[in-house]
């Protein structure tokens, strides 16, 4: 598998994963991060969307979507590192081990509260 790159007119940007969903129609831009997320990290992948969108997007296509995937999520960060239009940026935390069966209740409980109280 081969990294993607994108030039600039000075600079070159490498994307960890792209793929391109036939159903919606749109490329899918997934950016990892070993550590905690910080507004630099949902810059980094807003950019990327944009000139995906500028550079690779035909006009069959939709607008890009951008994953950002890290260890660590901190709700403020996102909430406020992100421009109210952008509904096709998502960042979300992952494992890097398998849990225990009661973290795993534990966590998916919280994610439950969390989607019923409308949060964001």
């Amino acid at each position: 598998m081969e990294v993607e790159r994108l030039k600039a007119d000075t600079s070159d940007f490498f994307i960890d994963l792209v793929f391109y969903n036939y159903i919606l129609k749109c490329f899918v831009i997934i950016d990892l991060k070993t550590g905690s997320l910080s507004h630099q990290d949902i810059g980094q992948i807003d950019m990327y969307v944009r000139m995906y969108d500028d550079m690779k997007r035909t006009e069959n296509d939709n607008p890009t979507i951008g994953i950002l995937l890290c260890s660590e999520k901190d709700e403020t960060i996102v909430k406020y590192s992100v421009l109210d239009d952008k509904n096709n940026l998502f960042a979300s935390n992952y494992l890097l081990y398998l849990p225990k069966e009661e973290e795993l209740k534990q966590l998916i409980e919280q994610d439950r509260l969390h989607f019923e109280l409308g949060e964001e």
